[in-house]
């Protein structure tokens, strides 16, 4: 049984078989070619049972292995390393057929090639996912032929392998060196233009050109002969808050991937670039309820707890009480902080509702809100209207676009940062206006 489970017809052989068919077809009229036929028939069954001697005789000359990590990150594409080892001792032909997860829904995945005797061959291929969760791989298949390619001999290697999908580790690591060399304006975020100095002090230093003359400390100056300068830094140790709105304005997909998702991912490399920036951070995730909180901890190991809780985080079918989350800050933060709300309204009646409580946290706290640019409709706008369906379609397209700005009026008009940005942008965007609110002293 086993060996016929492993059996499998090589497509070459329909080939074979069509060319002998016809001989048997065409010798009816023309009766040379029964013998002929008969004989590719013969060359055919024993080419069969060499090819069966070929890749059968040797009882494991195939070794293979899917290396997984234990994560994967999500919205990313995520190498899959494949290992393959040939022990025959003839060139092979090989076809590797992996059983991905459910969850990418990709039923043709094949990757072909050849290997020589006893050679090794290493290949990765990529897989993205867009949702977290658990993620099963099924049996990984090598189908090995020969150079006579009659048959197939199938190998079965691993099975069941789970690889969790956590929220984007690797767009976290891209921000974590650049936060740290300062150089966040490399991949197109603003300069911030700093306005005056922080307040906390950090050295004395020799003056070179470009340091403002303001900061010349003249007892140091004379003492030393020389021009010094007092440096000064950014606070430190300032709780900021990642607040992300669960309800159902958040399963908007945008390229696969949910608004929830988008804030998950750029809430955890935003609270990475917090944490190196000596900040603490902390978390609230709330829809109809108040569904997890973190609170602000100074501590690099915390960002271990961040990620287990944003993995768990999902979408509600309700609508977000705001209130509900006004009383929470007002109970659990205590200290004034910076807030980063991730949320979403599609039309202006949906923020005035809201208004009075964003009003009455940004009273006590710095509350920066984050809103998602509809890209889609951004394409509708773009396009040229040639009938009057496409017409109205535009008109209705910058009608909802001209209210997301008028979004950020509305807030900013009540002293609440605003940050509009389309969801690929948005890990970008809200460190920038994070850097440019500790630059410019605002917390």
């Amino acid at each position: 049984m086993t060996f016929l489970k492993s059996l499998f017809i090589h497509k070459q052989l329909y080939i074979y078989l069509a060319v002998t068919s016809v001989c048997f077809l065409l010798s009816y009229w023309l009766s040379a070619l029964f013998s002929i036929a008969w004989i590719l028939t013969v060359i055919i069954l024993v080419l069969l049972f060499i090819d069966l001697l070929l890749l059968y005789q040797p009882k494991n000359a195939i070794n293979a292995r899917r290396i997984l990590p234990d994560k994967f990150s999500n919205s990313d594409n995520n190498p899959v390393p494949i290992t393959i080892t040939n022990k025959y001792s003839f060139k092979t032909y090989v076809d590797i057929i992996d059983e991905l997860p459910v969850q990418f829904q990709k039923r043709d995945f094949v990757y072909k090639t050849t290997l020589g005797p006893s050679q090794n061959h290493d290949f990765d291929y990529m897989v993205r996912p867009v949702d977290r969760g658990e993620y099963y791989f099924g049996h990984l298949n090598i189908f090995v032929s020969s150079v006579l390619k009659i048959i197939k001999r199938k190998y079965r290697f691993q099975n069941e392998q789970m690889v969790m999908v956590y929220p984007s580790i690797i767009q976290m690591q891209k921000y974590d060196f650049l936060a740290i060399s300062n150089s966040l304006t490399q991949i197109g975020l603003k300069k911030i233009r700093r306005i005056g100095n922080t307040s906390e002090f950090e050295q004395i230093k020799e003056y070179i050109s470009g340091d403002d003359f303001r900061t010349v400390n003249w007892k140091a100056t004379a003492k030393r002969a020389q021009l010094m300068v007092n440096q000064y830094q950014d606070e430190k140790s300032q709780p900021i808050y990642s607040i992300i709105d669960t309800g159902r304005v958040m399963k908007m997909p945008f390229n696969g991937l949910k608004l929830l998702d988008y804030a998950i991912n750029s809430a955890l490399a935003f609270s990475n670039v917090a944490l190196k920036k000596h900040d603490k951070v902390g978390l609230l995730s709330f829809s109809k309820n108040i569904e997890s909180f973190l609170p602000a901890i100074h501590k690099l190991t915390y960002l271990n707890r961040i990620l287990e809780t944003l993995y768990n985080i999902d979408t509600q079918f309700n609508d977000s009480d705001f209130g509900l989350l006004y009383a929470q800050l007002k109970r659990k933060v205590t200290h004034r902080s910076l807030l980063l709300l991730y949320t979403n309204f599609e039309h202006l009646s949906a923020l005035k509702r809201q208004m009075p409580y964003l009003q009455a946290i940004s009273k006590k706290h710095m509350l920066v809100v984050v809103l998602f640019e509809n890209t889609e409709l951004e394409i509708i706008i773009k396009e040229n209207a040639e009938d009057l369906q496409s017409i109205y379609h535009k008109t209705i397209a910058e009608k909802f676009a001209f209210e997301k700005r008028l979004m950020v009026k509305e807030l900013q008009k009540h002293g609440i940062q605003a940050i509009l940005t389309p969801p690929e942008k948005l890990t970008i965007n809200t460190i920038n206006k994070y850097l440019e609110i500790k630059a410019r002293g605002l917390l």
